[in-house]
């Protein structure tokens, strides 16, 4: 897949979940965090997660819910290189209930005490924003590299966790050598299955 047809699925993807109706958007959102918390409260201590911003499947709920279960819930800190602003390894720092800040790219971000990226580590489950992703556990995300350049310092053990809507689960997605495979999925209608 070339370039140019990488940013044309990026924007029907991205069009499709801003025609859906805010209800059906909570709906989802309430499905993904029941799921989530269900499978993630079994085999973790640490959770790598994200905040989930504009059309994104889940809500900030997900976090008040993992971090009401007891669950050490760390989440990204974007950091850019350059007038080119290039994207380094994500940092993180822990999630505190009511303690989010605006960030760059539209994002929010904890306002703790930032960790190394080597913070990855530490997670047994790391929850990945996608825009899709296929059956061999390929995703497609927003294109900047924040994720390929920091999944790979991840533990050898850690479940990767890409939540999608049901119809951005497919058949199969262009993969490229620095890909890092995701081994679960998580959609509201199905809940969360190995790759």
């Amino acid at each position: 897949m070339t370039p140019d047809a990488k940013a044309e699925l990026r924007t029907r993807l991205l069009a499709a979940r801003r025609a859906l109706p805010a209800q059906q958007r909570a709906a989802e959102a309430e499905a993904v965090t029941s799921a989530l918390l269900g499978w993630v409260s079994a085999r973790a201590q640490t959770v790598c997660a994200y905040v989930p911003v504009g059309t994104e499947p889940g809500s900030p709920a997900m976090l008040d819910a993992l971090d009401g279960a007891g669950l050490r819930v760390l989440l990204p800190l974007t950091i850019t290189a350059g007038p080119e602003r290039t994207a380094l390894p994500l940092r993180w720092a822990r999630y505190v209930p009511g303690e989010l800040a605006k960030a760059d790219f539209g994002l929010r971000e904890p306002t703790g005490a930032k960790l190394p990226a080597e913070a990855i580590s530490e997670a047994d489950v790391v929850i990945v924003p996608a825009l899709a992703v296929d059956r061999r556990g390929t995703r497609l995300g927003r294109g900047a590299g924040f994720y390929d350049r920091s999944l790979p310092l991840r533990g050898a053990s850690a479940a990767l966790l890409a939540i999608v809507r049901d119809d951005e689960f497919v058949d199969e997605l262009p993969a490229h050598p620095h890909d890092v495979p995701m081994t679960h999925v998580l959609t509201p209608a199905h809940g969360v299955r190995p790759l």
